[in-house]
């Protein structure tokens, strides 16, 4: 299909335009109809080779894009350090819900203080659009890292480890996270981890603050990634979200990170969702031999459906991976053949019900039929034994009568 001039070049500038370019404008002209006011733009859109120039900053470049907002690398001029700008999309602007979110993001992240978490710098708005700045990581994120091959067991073990105790430190301030995903923990180039992205992150010690209040939930969006989130959150089930449900998800990016592939993935969203509901990710020794039976255990713990059989905290299982790391025992226990089938029965009732009657079906078959052979074979052989009873006594009384 031929596309129109118009979806390839700027349509205010003329300038080229990449297929996926929001709005029909180029990033300049984005952020010129963002900040103008009155029709006058503040600062010089060429200096320093900038894209534009508001308050402090002088935005050089896009460097993320996601649905909700739009992360730039830019220079604050004041104490000359490189930042990350993050903002909302313009097409997002009027919508109340929207800001709502990005605004909680902001004052969400920026109370958290801890060495692998992303810091928040500035809070502010200019001519209308909100903005946060915050730390600009240089590196790559665990998606990334992962994308072609596992890491080794040991390193992906300490990467968790570290990022289960900033989710801890994260619940203990009342935050939780709900959208940890390798793609979300970003690697510096010292290999520092970073954990980014606190879009849909909740309070659950301050329901003004939540960004899951009814009205910002409303969108018909799902919260979160398929293959990373547990199935009371995939379910919406937000009265039974809370750290457990965090903890899922670190499982689930170990999974990842021992694996190069989620624990559960489907052709589309849908399928996806439903494998979360009721399928049990393959073992990761399975997928990668070199991984040791604990580190396994302790994925598969994570995992587990139901909340209550996971790590009751984030620092339980760095805990138990710190064990892991030192050689030590860990407290975690694999689930047996006979417990995976319980926990299957209960959460498929009605297929387990039907399974149960087609074993007890060919279990009376199995016991049965020997049984009926038996006596089959029982009758046979009085049969057998009375023919030749009969013939013994015809044979006498004929050659009696012959005699």
């Amino acid at each position: 299909m031929i596309e129109s001039s118009q979806s390839q070049h700027c349509g205010k500038c003329g300038a080229a335009l990449s297929n996926d370019a929001p709005d029909g404008l180029c990033a300049g002209c984005l952020f010129e109809s963002a900040f103008a006011v009155g029709g006058a733009v503040e600062g010089e859109r060429a200096r320093h080779g900038a894209l534009f120039v508001f308050k402090d900053y002088e935005v050089l470049e896009e460097i993320a894009r996601g649905g909700m907002g739009v992360v730039y690398r830019a220079r604050q001029v004041s104490l000359n350090r490189m930042v990350a700008i993050k903002m909302l999309l313009s097409r997002h602007l009027a919508n109340a819900d929207g800001l709502q979110r990005f605004r909680a993001e902001a004052a969400i992240a920026a109370q958290l203080q801890h060495p692998n978490i992303v810091t928040i710098y500035e809070i502010g708005e200019h001519a209308g659009q909100p903005f946060f700045s915050m730390d600009l990581i240089e590196g790559r994120n665990l998606a990334q890292v992962v994308r072609d091959n596992p890491l080794p067991w040991r390193t992906a073990a300490a990467y968790l480890k570290t990022i289960a105790e900033a989710v801890h430190y994260a619940h203990s301030r009342g935050v939780l996270h709900r959208d940890l995903k390798p793609s979300n923990v970003m690697v510096d180039e010292s290999g520092q981890l970073r954990i980014t992205d606190f879009g849909i992150a909740k309070r659950f010690d301050d329901a003004q603050l939540s960004t899951s209040d009814p009205q910002l939930t409303q969108t018909g969006q799902l919260l979160g990634s398929p293959s990373f989130i547990p199935p009371e959150q995939a379910a919406g089930q937000k009265d039974a979200i809370g750290p457990a449900s965090d903890v899922y998800s670190l499982g689930a990016i170990l999974y990842q990170l021992i694996t190069a592939r989620p624990p559960l993935l489907a052709e589309t969203m849908t399928q996806t969702l439903r494998m979360v509901a009721e399928t049990e990710p393959v073992p990761p020794g399975l997928l990668n031999a070199s991984v040791p039976r604990d580190l396994e255990t302790i994925c598969l713990k994570c995992l587990q459906k139901e909340p209550q059989r996971r790590y009751a905290t984030a620092q339980e299982l760095a805990e138990d991976l710190d064990h892991l790391l030192h050689d030590k025992p860990i407290l975690a226990r694999p689930v047996g053949r006979i417990g995976r089938l319980w926990r299957w029965a209960r959460r498929n009732r009605a297929l387990a019900t039907t399974g149960a009657a087609v074993i007890l079906l060919l279990l009376a078959v199995a016991v049965g039929a020997p049984i009926a052979a038996f006596k089959l074979n029982r009758e046979r052989l009085r049969s057998q034994q009375v023919a030749s009873f009969l013939k013994d006594m015809f044979t006498s009384f004929g050659q009696s009568a012959l005699g």
